[in-house]
């Protein structure tokens, strides 16, 4: 008699291993990320975003032609078509800008078409385009939803300093421009979480690489992945001062509520990459025309949090941090996000190569829980 195969479910796939890859590592336990091998601290400070999201998607540090070569392709690639730009402009105003990323990135499918995924000069120039041009998306977005013409790129500077003038329409100091670089490399890939989850499978069905990515966006605009540094800085702005702070935590742990930017799925101690920004916090707090206010509930918060919530594995994660910086620094909290996705592109083309090279369609299981062999009923006899 044939055994009936007994399925057990695993609830968020926790656990379970859903490919092999060499792109990113994490130990949870001690509070490591390494990028190909390399540290997270390494890259964070020695890196600059273009060398890092090289390394990524290629696999390797890039000697100086290669490195030429990409920073010259992705810095002559980064404006975008007319016809893209008066798209936009017919997109809704009160749209959310993760929203239109994803719009603009999915319909530069057509633009640039890159059908023939196994191609390797096709995908080249896909990363080289999806890397230069989701800056100018996102800038383009803030400067039409406020009313204002987009700016074009200007190629005389770096990346992180090009996008910070294209938002601003003035360049950035040396330290916020340093600050988004590292921020950039520091959301560059994590392992499978959800939105790389998403671009490998839709990857693994030969999409586009356009397609793959917008399908990313998508997945990062949840707020339980890339949005939490958005409901941080909310949650500061509702603590109003660092006086309250204290109470405002001990109020949500008493009734058990989430704490936004508090906790993460891998790390049971702190995370690397907070610990990167946390150094950035302390040099921003000195700096002029910095959110002050900000930077001190948001220390209180992380004492509190340390103070209550350490004994159990819970910390306040990159989101937290994130959010603050960027807060700091003069970014939007609607760009917070769409930030997020112009450093983790990167990684979701560096999986979704990773994935090309073995390919298999990616088709779980499910476990069936409805009911079987019902009657049909005519309309006219149901009750």
């Amino acid at each position: 008699m044939e055994e009936k195969q007994i399925l057990e479910v695993v609830p968020g796939l926790e656990g379970i291993p859903a490919a092999e890859s060499a792109i990113s590592f994490i130990d949870g336990e001690k509070g490591v990320l390494e990028y190909r091998g390399i540290s997270i601290e390494t890259l964070a400070s020695e890196s600059a975003f273009l060398e890092t999201a090289y390394l990524l998607v290629f696999g390797k540090l890039p000697d100086s032609a290669e490195f030429g070569k990409f920073h010259d392709d992705v810095t002559f690639h980064t404006r975008l078509k007319l016809k893209i730009l008066r798209m936009m402009e017919y997109l809704p105003e009160n749209g959310h800008p993760m929203h239109y990323l994803q719009a603009v990135t999915s319909a530069m499918g057509m633009y640039y078409p890159a059908r023939d995924t196994l191609n390797p000069e096709t995908r080249y120039w896909a990363a080289v385009r999806l890397i230069a041009k989701l800056p100018t998306i996102v800038a383009a977005v803030h400067r039409l939803k406020h009313g204002d013409a987009p700016i074009q790129p200007r190629n005389d500077l770096s990346f992180a300093a090009n996008f910070y003038y294209m938002l601003f329409e003035k360049e950035p100091s040396a330290l916020v421009e340093r600050v988004l670089d590292v921020m950039l490399i520091l959301h560059g890939d994590h392992t499978m979480n959800a939105s790389t989850f998403s671009a490998r499978v839709v990857g693994s069905t030969l999409a586009d690489p356009y397609t793959v990515v917008a399908s990313a966006i998508g997945t990062l605009s949840g707020p339980l992945h890339g949005g939490a540094n958005e409901e941080v800085v909310r949650m500061i702005d509702e603590i109003g001062s660092k006086e309250a702070a204290r109470g405002y935590i001990e109020r949500k742990l008493e009734k058990k509520e989430k704490i936004m930017g508090v906790g993460h799925r891998v790390y049971k101690t702190t995370d690397p990459r907070g610990e990167v920004l946390k150094k950035y916090i302390t040099l921003l707090s000195e700096h002029d025309g910095i959110d002050k206010k900000t930077l001190d509930i948001s220390r209180e918060i992380e004492s509190v949090v340390i103070e209550k919530l350490s004994s159990r594995g819970l910390y306040t994660n990159i989101d937290f941090y994130s959010g603050i910086v960027l807060r700091s620094i003069g970014m939007p909290t609607d760009l917070f996000t769409p930030i997020f996705a112009v450093g983790r592109v990167a990684g979701w083309l560096a999986h979704w190569m990773e994935q090309l090279k073995t390919n298999r369609i990616y088709r779980p299981e499910q476990k069936y829980t409805g009911l079987r062999e019902q009657p049909y009923i005519p309309m006219e006899a149901r009750g």
